[in-house]
């Protein structure tokens, strides 16, 4: 008896302490809510799965959730300017947000294809290897060589409308969009050519 009271003492003193920690941990997103709430509120622009077929409204599957969370909570914000998305991210709570990210990141991405074959190739050549004379970072060291991205940090890239990258790449560079010092940096040292270039290749991978 008197080696268990101890016993029993300090798994009573402890109890207060698990019960803390799981309260703390992370509830699991729930997917189900994640399609309801995507399918009422995102789907007339970026597709029912996340495909949009749109060129100017860029697609969502597949994409990593953190990323696309950091985003509608900076549209929200106002971080990152955007009247249209502004107003859909205004009706959503960082659960919905989760639920949402979570459930894009299960739909499979539908591949995209290059259209400009005179660009292609200095958009290969920029996406892997950037311009070295003018200080230009290849693409594929945040974003990966297939357009995988890093989770969290990096998006996707794989398959997005060159429509929708280039307008991204433009309004980075013309200080439109402020949310990514990072590429402000890079698209300010890029011309047209160039970004449309890398945009139409960045539409072909896989």
């Amino acid at each position: 008896m008197k080696l268990l009271a101890p016993l029993m003492l300090a798994a009573v003193l402890a109890a207060p302490a698990l019960a803390a920690q799981d309260a703390k941990a992370p509830a699991k997103p729930d997917l189900a809510q994640g399609e309801t709430k995507y399918t009422a509120v995102c789907a007339a622009c970026h597709g029912a799965d996340g495909n949009s077929a749109i060129a100017a409204n860029p697609k969502l599957s597949q994409q990593h959730p953190e990323y696309l969370v950091k985003q509608l909570q900076e549209f929200k914000s106002g971080k990152r300017n955007s009247a249209v998305m502004k107003g859909f991210a205004a009706v959503l709570s960082d659960e919905d947000m989760k639920n949402i990210s979570a459930w894009l990141v299960s739909q499979k991405a539908k591949p995209g294809f290059a259209k400009d074959k005179d660009l292609v190739t200095l958009g290969e050549r920029i996406y892997r290897g950037g311009i070295p004379d003018r200080q230009i970072a290849a693409c594929a060291g945040c974003h990966s060589p297939n357009g995988a991205g890093i989770p969290a940090q990096y998006p996707r890239l794989s398959g997005q409308h060159a429509d929708y990258t280039s307008a991204q790449l433009v309004s980075f560079r013309d200080g439109v969009r402020k949310n990514s010092v990072q590429m402000s940096q890079v698209a300010a040292k890029m011309n047209d050519r160039e970004i449309k270039a890398v945009s139409d290749y960045v539409a072909g991978l896989r």
